[in-house]
């Protein structure tokens, strides 16, 4: 049970992030990379309509703050939507051991796929990053689908 509050504490940050984001007129989806032990490493959230590049998603922006690791094994990805196919690539390809989530009602993305393979994924399930990303889905939808590579 102590788990569940601190990945409450580490969602806490990514949300922080995701509403920069909106602030900024972007897409509300943030990350934040920490250790198991609930040190954080480095933050960021998506910046595609800001920057104007396409790669830009929260978790992509978290890992490239947290500059080079030598291993990321150990570290905890949190991000308040479930990691679309390429983030969840990334999260493969750097051996990210955990992923915590914020939810996937809204999008799934590739948790499944990331279980298959042996990443550790939770589930928080929050109506916070819920609602957050559904209002702004309501209001910019043509932002969204194209986030999410729908045509």
């Amino acid at each position: 049970m102590a788990e569940a509050g601190l990945y409450e504490r580490m969602l806490a940050v990514a949300i922080e992030e995701a509403r920069y984001s909106r602030v900024e007129g972007g897409i509300p989806i943030g990350a934040a990379l920490f250790t198991r032990a609930g040190v954080l490493v480095s933050r960021g959230h998506n910046r595609r309509v800001q920057q104007g590049d396409p790669s830009m998603h929260g978790e992509t922006d978290a890992f490239r703050r947290a500059g080079r690791q030598k291993s990321y094994r150990d570290l905890v990805m949190v991000t308040t939507l479930a990691p679309c196919w390429y983030c969840s690539g990334l999260v493969r390809q750097f051996h990210i051991g955990t992923v915590v989530v914020g939810e996937s009602r809204t999008f799934s993305g590739g948790i499944d796929w990331l279980r298959e393979n042996g990443v550790e994924v939770i589930d928080l399930d929050s109506r916070k990053c819920r609602e957050m990303l559904e209002a702004y889905i309501a209001e910019h939808p043509e932002v969204w689908n194209e986030d999410i590579g729908e045509e």
